[in-house]
């Protein structure tokens, strides 16, 4: 019997009237497990004016009381930590193991939410001018939103509202209609945490319930993560209507090889940066650049990437899982059938790949392509898949020249045992996160998610420093007091009362 995923508005959970169903799936097998009713225009229009009353009085309270609420929060998230990754792991198909990942990441970036009393500092100059003194406050926006994928249903959420909400902002969440059941135990677990009633706000459903988050003029700020042509829409709708708007999109991931680095290092961690998470993630690494003589390393690589099988979400042997959804699946076989058309050398083909017993799953194996060129739509578009393509080039200039003429800058990697080519490439390459003999350099969230170029739209990124200037305005204050003001002599008293 399939679970109905509830919303969370003006601090009930509820049904919601509308008329429009989505199912939730078990990617493994496509049965049914959950079911939304999608939020009707009036009930995220509720939403939105349940969250801006709440501001009244959240803006208001201490910051050290906001931070003991993330205390609160991150230590239940601790505590019902394998709960939420069994939950994750059913709806999305991901492995226990990478769901526990998942679930991990968006902990940390709670637990950085607990510091914000010293991240919400502001700055202060005596004696601007005689007697004058200028000071910043940092001050919240009022509601914000977030729309949320379906990959990361733990971690990108707790990419946003942790931070909005301890900079005294409230916020309504939209999550993706695929997995919803993460996000609403995330979201009962913040009101077990003691956050007031208001303070944030859970709606699921489709463009709908997107498109009154993005029009709405009590809305202040919008984040988004999910594919190009949606964030773009995003970016444009929201800016449109004069919100601030951060909208993570697209990539195409680049790992660059060196002769000179450690080969079963470059080999253990290209494997499980490609077709981990069934590459369904916005980090993946799913170009490989082999400079030189490192191309020798590629029948080894196929090699090792065969080794690795697809498999249930409580599988301990499995490498990943299947694809969310029977659409995803049929777009990543579109583009494998595509590379061959065009050209490229399929070493390594998984389109199929089944799951004895689990035959109607989205199952989609390992896959590798050689010779692969720049103008390949395996090349071109972002696959999200369990697939690598392989390509070459003659010098590390040349390999730079490649990455840099590509349109996205989320992330890049080089494997090198010189500290010399390291510091050429991390130079000069336009990319936002750079790993050095580190496969998917996502940074912790004390520093910031800094994908360049069509990969983000906006100007201040997700967690750390950068969230917090998003999510709040800065007040200066500039005062002038007089000192003939000053009450002296034996009326002082009297004049002070």
């Amino acid at each position: 019997m399939s679970t109905q995923v509830k919303h969370y508005i003006d601090g009930e959970f509820v049904n919601g009237s509308g008329s429009k169903q989505i199912n939730v799936t078990n990617p493994a097998n496509n049965e049914t497990i959950a079911f939304i009713n999608c939020a009707t225009q009036p009930e995220v229009e509720r939403a939105i004016a349940s969250a801006k009353e709440a501001f009244k009085s959240w803006k208001e309270v201490a910051v050290s009381e906001r931070a003991r609420v993330m205390l609160r929060y991150q230590h239940l998230l601790k505590e019902h930590h394998d709960e939420l990754a069994t939950i994750l792991a059913q709806e999305t198909g991901k492995t226990f193991e990478d769901a526990k990942g998942d679930v991990w990441r968006g902990i940390e970036v709670a637990e950085h939410a607990c510091n914000i009393a010293s991240l919400l500092m502001g700055e202060t100059v005596e004696n601007v001018a005689r007697s004058i003194d200028t000071y910043s406050y940092t001050q919240p926006l009022g509601v914000c939103a977030g729309i949320t994928p379906f990959n990361f249903p733990a971690m990108i959420p707790l990419w946003m509202f942790p931070l909005a909400i301890a900079c005294g902002n409230t916020f309504v969440l939209k999550p993706s209609e695929q997995d919803p059941m993460t996000p609403q135990r995330l979201v009962e677990l913040f009101e077990q945490a003691g956050a007031p009633k208001g303070v944030l706000q859970l709606v699921h459903g489709d463009k709908t319930a997107v498109d009154v988050l993005l029009s709405h003029p009590d809305i202040k700020a919008i984040s988004f993560v999910g594919s190009v042509g949606v964030g773009q829409y995003i970016y444009k709708t929201g800016t449109d209507n004069l919100k601030r708007v951060q909208a993570f999109a697209g990539a195409k991931n680049h790992c660059v090889i060196m002769p000179d680095a450690n080969k079963q290092q470059v080999i253990n961690n290209l494997v499980g940066a490609s077709v981990g998470a069934a590459g369904q993630r916005c980090m993946a690494l799913s170009v490989a650049v082999f400079v030189g003589a490192a191309k020798e390393w590629i029948p080894e690589l196929k090699e090792a990437l065969s080794k690795v099988r697809p498999g249930l979400w409580d599988d301990k042997e499995a490498g990943y899982g299947p694809l969310i959804s029977p659409a995803a699946k049929e777009r990543v076989l579109k583009l494998i059938a595509e590379g061959k058309a065009e050209g490229a050398e399929c070493l390594l083909d998984g389109s199929d790949c089944t799951v004895p017993g689990y035959e109607s799953g989205n199952w989609v194996g390992p896959t590798m392509f050689d010779k692969v060129t720049t103008d390949m739509s395996i090349y071109k578009e972002e696959i999200f898949g369990p697939v690598l393509c392989c390509m070459e080039a003659e010098s590390l200039e040349d390999a730079i020249e490649l990455v840099n003429a590509s349109p996205y800058g989320n992330g890049t990697s080089i494997f090198t045992a010189s500290g010399a080519t390291a510091r050429k490439y991390q130079h000069e390459i336009e990319v936002g996160q750079v790993g050095i003999n580190v496969p998917i350099p996502v940074p912790l969230p004390f520093f910031s998610f800094t994908g360049w170029k069509g990969s983000f739209y906006g100007d201040q990124h997700a967690y750390g420093k950068q969230a917090v200037r998003f999510y709040t305005e800065t007040k200066t204050i500039t005062s002038r007091w007089f000192e003939s003001d000053i009450a002296s002599g034996p009326n002082m008293t009297i004049a002070l009362k």
